[in-house]
């Protein structure tokens, strides 16, 4: 997946909400759940809303180091306010990496794909929704289509 960070950029300026409750976060999860089931797709899943873990489960086939993954992930996206793989993608075109920076703990922070913040108008980064499993671009195209579907169907 060759994408610029203009164009991930925009999919979060795109999958942003107007509100999102409780509620709403578990059914994204849900959807989510119901995506990685029907692929048969070796993931953990986590969503999260105002620090709050609103669903949290792991698939067959997944390690238990996906669950490390998804806990990097998520905080990676709390701490910055943009995915995963924005960030990942935004330190290599500086030839870097979040792990190269010296105020980041590397075993705390994680710049690979999969988890996307739940960002509210007006308000800011509200949780994330996280996967891992796949490969880093694989995890993240996941989030993003499931988000968009969810988005439409609502």
């Amino acid at each position: 997946m060759s994408v610029s960070l203009d164009q991930l950029l925009a999919e979060e300026a795109e999958l942003q909400f107007d509100h999102l409750a409780h509620e709403d976060a578990l059914a994204l999860g849900l959807k989510l759940l119901e995506r990685a089931r029907r692929d048969r797709l070796p993931v953990v899943i986590d969503v999260a809303l105002a620090g709050l873990t609103v669903l949290h489960c792991a698939l067959p086939g997944c390690r238990p180091d996906n669950e490390d993954w998804v806990r990097r992930k998520r905080n990676t996206v709390s701490r910055f306010w943009h995915s995963s793989f924005y960030m990942g993608r935004y330190y290599a075109a500086k030839g870097s990496s979040l792990a190269d920076k010296p105020h980041i703990d590397p075993s705390e922070y994680v710049d690979h794909g999969g988890s996307f913040p739940l960002l509210v108008r007006g308000l800011g980064c509200v949780g994330s929704i996280t996967v891992s499993g796949l490969a880093q671009e694989e995890d993240h195209a996941l989030v993003v289509d499931v988000l968009r579907e969810w988005r439409a169907g609502r």
